[in-house]
Order: C-alpha cells, then sequence, then structure tokens
C-alpha cells in the first residue's frame, strides 16, 4: 500500500478545506444542538462501515465526506454557532486550523528536544511571549527561571501541578507514594477537575478541604483558609497545594489570589491559580487585575482553546521554577537517552506532562497569534464583554428577570421572577432554559446559586454578535411570558371561571 501521492493529496486537500468552508457558512442556518436518540448515529453507520464488516477496499473520499454530511453533522453539537452560550466557549477559528494542519502535515513527536527541536522551542518562544502579553511577570518566562507549557487541558495542568506540589512537599514521594497526611484546598466553586486530580494521584476524597467564600460572596476567603491550613497542620497534616480559581465554570467568580498565595505561604504549600476561561483576559490592560498576586503563585494555567481562537486542545500551564516539574515527572529509561538531554541545555516537554508523547500544538497557537495579532486577540475577548454587559442591562431592566449573581466577563448568570416565590421562579426558569434549547436557535446551560437554579449565558463563540445576544434575550423574554402564562392559567378558580 501507499500513502496519497502530494499531487492526489492536494487535490484531495482542497474538497476537505472547502467542505470545512461550506460548514462555517452555514452554521447560522443549523440548530445549535441535534434531535437525535441515543444509538442512533451506531446505528446508521453500523449499516454501512460494519455490513457485513469494515470495508475491504479503499472508498472515495467523496464517500466519507457524504457520510460526514448525512450523519455526522445532524449529530453534532454545534460549538461555533452564534447562538452556542453553553459552557463556555470551545474557539476553534479558521486561522488555528491552518495551523493543525500544518502540525499534522509535519507529523512531528516532540516529546523530546531531541526528537524535534523546532516542537520544543517555537513552544517556548510562545509561551514566554505570552507570559508578558498577560502580565505574569519575568519570573514565568524560560529567560527568568520558569516557562511555560501547551497541555491538553486545564485539567491535566491542575494534575501535573498536584504532581510537582506533593513531590516539593516530600522528598521521599517519589519511593513511597502518598501516606494520607496530605491535603488539598478548594472552594465548592472550584472546577471538579481538582477533585479528579485528587483523585488521581491516588489521595482520596478525604484530602480535599472545601474552604468557605467570604461573606456575601462566592469567593475564597483567605482568613477560612488559612484557619483551616492552621488546623490541619497542628492536627499532622500536611497542607500540600492551594488552588485560587480566577473566573469559576459556575458564576465567574475570582478568587482573591495575592491573599490567597500569603495564607498558603504560611505552611509552605504549592499555589495553582485555575484560570482555564478568564485568564487570557488578561490581554487586555483593563483586566489584568484580575490576576493581581499572581507573581506569588507556583503555577498558572488558561486555555487557548476556550477563548483565544485556538482550536481544542490547547491549555497554556506556567510554572515559577523550570526545575519542579522534571524533578516531579521525569522517568529516563535508556531508550530515551540523548545527548542533548544530558548536556541539560534542553527543555523536554515530556517531563511537563504525563503523557510522553506530545503533538506539536504550538503551531496553532503561532497560527493564531500570526493571524490575528495582539490586538486582534483582544479586540475578540472586548468584543464579548460588551456583549455581556449589553445583555446584563437588559436582565436589569426587565423586571421578570434578575441577575443571578454579578456579570463576569463575558458571563451572565440569570433567572426568571414569578412574583410567586423561590420555587415557582426556580420552576420557571428551568422551563425557560429547556424550552431556548429546544428551539434548536441557542444552547444555555445551569448552575445552582445559593440553591436556586439559574441560567448561565457564556457568550464567546467565534461568530457571536449582538443580533444574536439580542435574538437570545428575545427568546428569553417570549418563553418566560409563556410560562406566567400557564402559570396564571394553572391559578384560575374553575368555580368562577368563563
Amino acid at each position: 500500500m501507499s500513502d496519497l501521492d502530494p499531487e492526489e493529496f492536494r487535490r484531495l486537500g482542497y474538497a476537505v478545506v472547502d467542505w470545512i468552508a461550506q460548514y462555517r457558512a452555514g452554521l447560522a442556518d443549523l440548530p445549535v444542538r441535534p434531535d437525535v436518540e441515543p444509538g442512533r448515529v451506531r446505528e446508521q453507520l453500523s449499516a454501512t462501515l460494519l455490513s457485513p464488516g469494515l470495508p475491504e477496499e479503499p472508498r472515495p473520499l467523496t464517500a466519507l465526506l457524504d457520510e460526514v454530511d448525512r450523519v455526522v453533522v445532524p449529530a453534532s453539537t454545534h460549538w461555533q454557532h452564534p447562538g452556542f452560550f453553553g459552557y463556555f466557549p470551545a474557539n476553534a477559528s479558521l486561522h488555528s486550523l491552518f495551523g493543525d494542519m500544518l502540525s499534522g502535515g509535519l507529523g512531528a513527536q516532540g516529546m523530546l528536544w531531541t526528537t524535534s527541536p523546532a516542537a520544543t522551542e517555537v513552544e517556548q518562544v510562545l509561551l514566554d511571549g505570552l507570559a508578558a502579553a498577560l502580565g505574569l511577570g519575568p519570573e514565568f518566562a524560560f529567560t527568568g527561571g520558569g516557562g511555560g507549557s501547551i497541555q491538553d487541558s486545564a485539567s491535566s495542568a491542575a494534575l501535573v501541578a498536584l504532581l510537582a506540589a506533593l513531590n516539593r512537599s516530600s522528598p521521599e514521594w517519589q519511593e513511597r507514594g502518598v501516606d494520607g497526611t496530605e491535603r488539598v484546598y478548594v472552594t465548592a466553586e472550584t472546577h471538579s477537575s481538582l477533585a479528579k486530580a485528587v483523585r488521581v494521584a491516588g489521595l482520596g476524597a478525604r484530602a480535599l478541604r472545601i474552604v468557605e467564600p467570604s461573606p456575601g460572596s462566592l469567593a475564597m476567603s483567605p482568613t477560612a483558609l488559612a484557619d483551616a491550613m492552621r488546623a490541619d497542620a497542628d492536627a499532622g497534616l500536611r497542607p500540600v497545594l492551594v488552588c485560587a480559581t480566577v473566573g469559576t465554570t459556575g458564576t465567574g467568580a475570582v478568587d482573591p489570589v495575592r491573599e490567597i498565595a500569603r495564607a498558603a505561604a504560611g505552611q509552605g504549600a504549592w499555589v495553582h491559580v485555575d484560570a482555564a476561561w478568564a485568564g487570557v483576559a488578561a490581554l487586555c490592560p483593563e483586566h489584568r487585575h484580575l490576576l493581581d498576586g499572581v507573581e506569588l503563585v507556583d503555577s498558572f494555567c488558561t486555555d487557548a482553546h476556550k477563548w483565544l481562537l485556538t482550536a481544542f486542545d490547547a491549555s497554556l500551564l506556567w510554572v515559577r521554577d523550570a526545575a519542579v516539574l522534571p524533578a516531579a515527572l521525569s522517568i529516563t529509561p535508556e531508550y530515551l537517552r540523548n545527548a542533548a538531554t544530558q548536556s541539560g541545555a534542553v527543555v523536554d516537554y515530556r517531563d511537563w506532562q504525563v503523557p510522553l508523547g506530545r503533538r506539536f500544538r504550538a503551531l496553532k497557537l503561532w497560527a493564531v497569534v500570526h493571524g490575528h495579532g495582539l490586538s486582534g486577540l483582544r479586540e475578540h475577548i472586548r468584543s464579548h464583554v460588551a456583549l455581556a454587559d449589553e445583555l446584563a442591562g437588559l436582565v436589569r431592566a426587565d423586571p421578570g428577570f434578575t441577575l443571578a449573581a454579578e456579570p463576569s466577563l463575558s458571563l451572565v448568570c440569570l433567572r426568571v421572577v414569578t412574583g410567586a416565590g423561590p420555587e415557582a421562579d426556580d420552576n420557571a426558569t428551568r422551563t425557560v432554559l429547556e424550552r431556548v434549547n429546544a428551539s434548536g436557535t441557542a444552547f444555555l446551560t445551569h448552575i445552582v446559586v445559593d440553591g436556586r437554579y439559574a441560567i448561565r449565558v457564556a457568550i464567546g463563540s467565534v461568530t457571536t454578535e449582538s443580533s444574536h445576544v439580542k435574538a437570545l434575550w428575545k427568546r428569553l423574554r417570549t418563553e418566560a411570558a409563556g410560562c406566567l402564562t400557564k402559570s396564571s392559567d394553572d391559578r384560575v378558580d374553575p368555580a368562577t371561571s368563563g
């Protein structure tokens, strides 16, 4: 069997690019979420791929594209749709796809510097440049003794930070493992990836401490943190890591990084900042206050694949000391030994992550920075913040709605007000969300704030404009009015009606 020759690849590649361009051009006309029953895709594909079995002979690319149109697109949630307001955005700008294509074309495996010097050093330069652009400070750059890497997700970044923290906390960790005294500090708003990291690292759920928020806030209380760490230390337990979040998934809450870092320093605990969604906003000087105190922490993570126009996966992790991750994660069998590594003059990114292998992710990030420039990235972020401000203003002005939490950057949390009490409000809010999602025009998710059901509107799709936010607001009001009408009808006394 031979691979495609370059000319044939060029011809077929045009067809794939045309398909992508046509798909993106028609996105707004598709329902955001599919109306499909579980098992439907398997049923459709089984009829062609498994009947009587996987094809023995090659088939034309046009047949594959036809199957994608017939089976995949109708059963996909369209994350790049302008009406996608659920979770957080997963930007996959067309510029970033160029970088993905180049990465796949090179086919590099960048586990060691020697296996792909360019993959390593392009990533180093980009991460140093972005550290400066975000205002992280020179200590997070390779030139300042720290450094950054591109992980697959913020979940992996949290696990890597925890492993480094365990290694720093106990010199015997690599030989003996955990001993049950380790403690990790989060809030009820902290992303579940921290709880998973604790589990994967073998610490068990008992190691996780939920720190209370400051009064009237959803952000971690530095005083409560200091008290919890002190009590644990007095009991013979070992504070290992504190996770401060900048932009929680639920409401966009921002933990006070500086005060948390100071409290943690008293117990020698590692401080990791999870700014997966909101951290990139620091590219804009007016939002840089979100990272106040970051110079005191040990690691910082933000996702380029959420709000920075870069196709998944591209999570950016920086550490203040470039030696900490290799110290915790490096294992070097004979088949990986080489002169460059042993010279100490290079970075081997396999020592900065859990897997051995890694793709040339830096190319798609480079393509985004090259194609948009920092000014374009700032404009992208600012436009969504402005749209969120616009929506929040509409909510404040409408007595049928209320904000469930103060807006955070491009995230707005709201609920319906029926005038019939909290339970009726929650039921109406839930119904409105379900009806909006069923309409196909938009996709929303929910959160529970202070025990109350609320709708999350996360603005961030590459193609979302003011018209789409206004259309969402119109739909929300229409569905809320329908709920109120039905509620009013249900309260009519049959004895007096008609």
